[in-house]
């Protein structure tokens, strides 16, 4: 079985580097995971099952870490002015998502467009990410909101250690 999980990651690995628009080392993807040109990955990003869907440049830094199902949407139809009702056909809006260094995402995150997650923020599984995360947060719900603070002592001596997983 451990055979089998490893020779999935090399596959979902390699399915993903033809889609990324830039990286500046390889990402580790053990899900299916689908990312599209305008996507830019820092180093050392792990992947267990994420969606990124839209013309939205999607920034992930370094560090990131993603649970299972996480899906990113940065682009919307548009429902005033358009060709069509219930939205226009031909023209959608798109908006840019930056995720900073050593973010953690848990499973079934949803990150709509237009947003700033901050460095070391942690995002609880399940959360709806609708507007910016400050840096070393731990954020949930929906819409996902701040309720804690990262030990930020901590965080930084981690840091300076480069203790990275």
């Amino acid at each position: 079985m451990r055979y089998l999980k490893f020779i999935l990651s090399i596959i979902y690995t390699r399915i993903a580097l033809f889609t990324i628009g830039s990286y500046k080392s390889k990402p580790k993807v053990n899900f299916y995971s689908r990312f599209t040109k305008y996507t830019n990955l820092g180093n050392n990003c792990h992947f267990n099952g994420m969606i990124i869907r839209g013309q939205g440049r999607v920034t992930i830094g370094d560090n990131l870490h993603s649970g299972k199902d996480v899906l990113i949407v940065n682009s919307y139809h548009k429902y005033n002015d358009g060709d069509a009702i219930p939205y226009d056909t031909k023209e959608s809006i798109n908006k840019d998502i930056t995720i900073e260094n050593n973010v953690w995402i848990g499973d079934r995150v949803i990150i709509l467009g237009g947003v700033i997650i901050g460095e070391g923020a942690i995002l609880q599984a399940g959360s709806v990410v609708v507007a910016n995360i400050p840096k070393y947060a731990i954020a949930g719900g929906n819409p996902a909101k701040m309720f804690k603070l990262r030990d930020i002592n901590h965080y930084n001596k981690m840091k300076e250690e480069k203790r990275f997983c």
